[in-house]
């Protein structure tokens, strides 16, 4: 099943402890970049976090967003600076000496001065963190999977549809081509009969003339190349994943088959069909930047 490269999921886990949130969104890019947005206290899981997600997803833009809320008391720890203390009260005592004011300090009023009182990060358990982490994770990246395949499918039905139409276009250049040599001999000989007044010109002369036309404007190599691009594209959208790539590849060679039929036609009908193939194959081309 082919995956589309927009995608996104959310899971999010809360306990009495913790409450943890994962969210993932991606739009189209040619390979795969990754950007997370997350708590400092889990950046050290980063690498981590990409090696789970690789394992998801090949290509996209995908954005990250991961926030962490610890309810427990053991995230933090009361420090007390009584140095800094010392020194804020010295010199409070001493200026009210040198200004002969009265010295009113309280501990709590001190205990408000900076750094006396500071909240310190205890030391993390790195494999505890990253246990709890990874289940929400995983199911953020499961949901994403979930929504890009479920995209896909809506992409390969769609680019089926346009390669079916596609092909139609193919068949009406390839039955169109004969009755251009056909009217082309019929003007031929209207022609050299009305300029030279000779009914009885050679028919093998207008007949050379005839073929070397009929080589200029072929376009069965063309035609065929289409025909087998058109049903190999449809058997790479039955592949699993992984062919975005190929398919922006062959819809370029696709259109390379399109213009050269354009360039070689000398037919006003051919050439209107050339282009419709032309539009068709930019409309393929289009959806195929959505394929991961």
């Amino acid at each position: 099943m082919i995956k589309s490269m927009t995608g996104f999921g959310r899971a999010e886990v809360i306990t009495k402890e913790r409450k943890i949130t994962v969210e993932l969104k991606s739009v189209n890019h040619r390979y795969l970049d990754l950007s997370i947005k997350m708590p400092r206290k889990l950046v050290f899981l980063e690498g981590a976090i990409r090696n789970l997600m690789k394992t998801y997803m090949q290509r996209g833009k995908v954005d990250v967003f991961i926030t962490y809320e610890d309810y427990t008391l053991s995230c933090g720890a009361l420090k007390y600076n009584k140095e800094l203390a010392g020194e804020y009260l010295a010199y409070i005592r001493q200026m009210a000496e040198e200004f002969g004011l009265e010295n009113d300090v309280k501990a709590g009023a001190l205990s408000r001065y900076p750094d006396v009182l500071t909240m310190e990060e205890q030391s993390v358990d790195e494999d505890a963190l990253w246990a709890v982490l990874e289940a929400p994770l995983r199911e953020a990246c499961e949901k994403f999977a979930q929504s890009r395949a479920s995209e896909g499918e809506n992409l390969k039905n769609d680019l089926i549809a346009k390669l079916d139409a596609l092909d139609e276009k193919v068949s009406q250049v390839e039955a169109r081509s004969p009755e251009v040599v056909d009217s082309y001999r019929e003007k031929l000989e209207a022609k050299v009969h009305e300029l030279l007044e000779d009914s009885q010109i050679e028919d093998s002369r207008i007949a050379a003339e005839v073929v070397l036309f009929s080589d200029k404007i072929c376009n069965d190599e063309e035609t065929v190349r289409l025909h087998s691009h058109i049903q190999g594209m449809k058997k790479m959208l039955e592949e699993k994943e992984g062919i975005g790539r190929k398919l922006d590849f062959m819809a370029q060679e696709m259109n390379r088959e399109a213009n050269t039929i354009l360039s070689k036609s000398s037919d006003l009908i051919i050439s209107n069909i050339a282009i419709d193939l032309k539009t068709e194959i930019e409309k393929i081309r289009e959806q195929v930047q959505n394929v991961e």
